[in-house]
């Protein structure tokens, strides 16, 4: 790491990470496993589950992908679900079984679910209940042999469990019909498993731990091959960053995005597995409200989650009545963390909420804000341990710290490459191991580290950049607004404008207030020139607002004019 931004850091922040601390994942869990057996690992839906228990039921489902299905290592094996007991068992289950975990997002339509499990290769899929009828109307165009089926309340004490089963199906009806006669239970394979001999493979740090795809918000999705040798680096170095203010076997983080998504993987689940931490699942936390009655239960030492769950959270009068005494540690990913909800998270629970970046290829952790943040500056920090970057020009050029260009980053955690890829590979990768992350970066006085926005969100007015987050910034700022998306709209003399969509926390907002708010605060250029109105911004399941989607909105009503 730099020394200019050694000085930045905190004493405690190491500058490099041993990224060979594990030689693999399943050695870091079997040790975690055994250092804090009887310690709680994972709470859902109110039932407890050790790590003594994650242990022996991720075996028996290791001893059954072994046996009763032949899975040998390096077959990939589907996993589409949200946040269950059943997610750690599957995950560990497949890793220690030497197999690769292809993490699916269960709302997937069936092409996209189609594609993925074309592109990885799965030969076997553990899906819950309320999706298997996507995975029906396309398993047979697929390599899946071996459908694992599980429901909500499988993991939940037997009474809790039939009853949340009941209300899901019947009462709720989240459970559209399927159609899958060959699909095992869970529960069986883990009966069954528990009779078989578990195997341990040999891996090492080159086999390969996750096909984890990206958004394919720009195309098609692509896998990124992350080794379990990026994977324990990532967790090194998440820990080399946040673990000065966590105790080991003390922590309980609530993890309430999605652990398919590689952010809460590596944050959440393993770097609190690897310090012997509680996760918290929180299965919808799209349900606000009940979210926030379950946060009353517990006595929350951390939580990550994306600008838009913040924003959510902060705008429920419960929530703001929490007990925030021991919350020492929250870390905002997977977009811009906009100053008006940092701002508002401080106030409220007395905890600076820091910006963390990283992307999937990189495992996904790059840059993290120092823990011993006393004011916000709208950065996303500094370069986590063993990591280095540089910014180039469009040409590929390296432009020095007092430019904008883009962000390259190169260390441990950097992908192997794209699945199957080679060119995808060579459009992103150097051979000197240099990883374009197509975000447009810039460094304050003090060395911190900004992004300015993704190189294809630029809006482009008149010759000059617009950045969407710095227009967003601006307008969120306003009190009348709960969610903005500024997104460039195509003009005959200026060659795009400014169009912000919005979402009202009051009903009295209007275009010319709104207007009139940016022209404070945003030279001529910036200032939205459209104001459209809306009910809510199209999201991810992560909940990054889609300004892909509104931007092809847009384009289909000015062409119907």
């Amino acid at each position: 790491m730099d020394k200019v931004w050694l000085s930045r850091y905190p004493k405690d922040v190491p500058a490099e990470i041993n990224p060979d601390a594990y030689s693999s994942l399943v050695d870091m869990f079997e040790q975690s496993v055994r250092k804090y057996a009887d310690q709680t690992a994972f709470i859902n839906m109110g039932q407890v589950m050790t790590f003594r228990k994650l242990e022996e039921r991720s075996r028996a489902f290791a001893a059954y992908l072994q046996n009763e299905l032949k899975l040998q290592k390096g077959d990939r094996v589907a996993v589409m679900m949200p946040n269950l007991l059943q997610y750690p068992i599957a995950l560990f289950g497949i890793l220690r079984a030497g197999c690769v975990v292809v993490n699916v997002n269960p709302l997937y339509t069936p092409r996209e679910l189609e594609h993925q499990l074309n592109d990885s290769g799965a030969k076997a899929i553990v899906i819950v209940s309320n999706f298997a009828h996507t995975l029906e109307a396309v398993v047979k165009n697929t390599c899946v042999k071996n459908v694992i089926l599980t429901s909500l309340g499988d993991q939940l004490s037997r009474p809790k469990g039939t009853l949340v089963n009941f209300v899901v199906k019947y009462i709720k009806k989240m459970v559209p019909k399927y159609h899958l006669p060959h699909a095992t239970s869970m529960r069986m394979a883990l009966r069954k498993g528990r009779r078989m001999q578990y195997v341990k493979p040999f891996i090492t740090g080159d086999d390969m731990a996750f096909l984890q795809y990206t958004g394919g918000t720009t195309g098609v999705a692509k896998g990124a091959i992350l080794t379990h040798h990026n994977m324990v680096s990532n967790v090194m170095q998440a820990k080399g960053a946040y673990g000065p203010v966590l105790t080991e076997g003390r922590e309980l983080i609530v993890t309430a995005l999605p652990l398919y998504h590689v952010f809460a993987l590596t944050v959440n689940c393993l770097l609190l597995m690897e310090m012997g931490g509680q996760n918290l699942l929180i299965t919808n936390p799209r349900d606000i409200p009940t979210f926030v009655k379950e946060l009353q239960r517990y006595q929350f030492t951390a939580i990550t989650g994306v600008n838009t769950l913040f924003n959510a959270l902060i705008n429920n009068e419960d929530f703001q009545e929490l007990d925030f005494s021991h919350l020492r540690l929250s870390v905002g990913g997977g977009m811009s963390v906009q100053r008006a909800v940092a701002e508002k998270w401080q106030k409220i629970t007395g905890n600076y909420l820091l910006e963390g970046y990283g992307l999937t290829e990189c495992s996904p952790l790059v840059a993290a804000y120092p823990y011993d943040l006393t004011k916000y500056n709208g950065s996303i920090g500094l370069p986590v341990p063993s990591t280095e970057i540089r910014m180039v020009d469009d040409e590929g050029n390296v432009v020095g710290i007092e430019e904008v260009g883009e962000l390259q980053v190169r260390g441990p955690q950097v992908m192997k490459g794209y699945w199957q890829r080679p060119e995808a590979t060579k459009e992103v990768l150097t051979d000197d191991g240099w990883l374009s992350t197509g975000d447009v970066v810039k460094f304050d006085d003090e060395g911190f580290l900004h992004i300015v926005d993704r190189k294809k969100d630029m809006i482009l007015v008149s010759g000059f950049n617009v950045y969407p987050n710095e227009i967003e910034d601006v307008v969120a700022l306003h009190d009348k607004v709960l969610e903005v998306a500024a997104i460039g709209q195509a003009h005959e003399v200026s060659g795009e404008v400014v169009k912000l969509c919005v979402v009202k926390r009051d009903p009295s907002l209007t275009k010319d207030e709104l207007i009139a708010h940016c022209r404070q605060h945003l030279t001529g250029y910036k200032i939205p020139k459209v104001v459209e109105f809306m009910d809510d911004l199209p999201k991810t399941n992560v909940g990054k607002i889609l300004r892909r989607v509104l931007r092809e909105e847009s384009d289909k009503k000015a062409q119907q004019q």
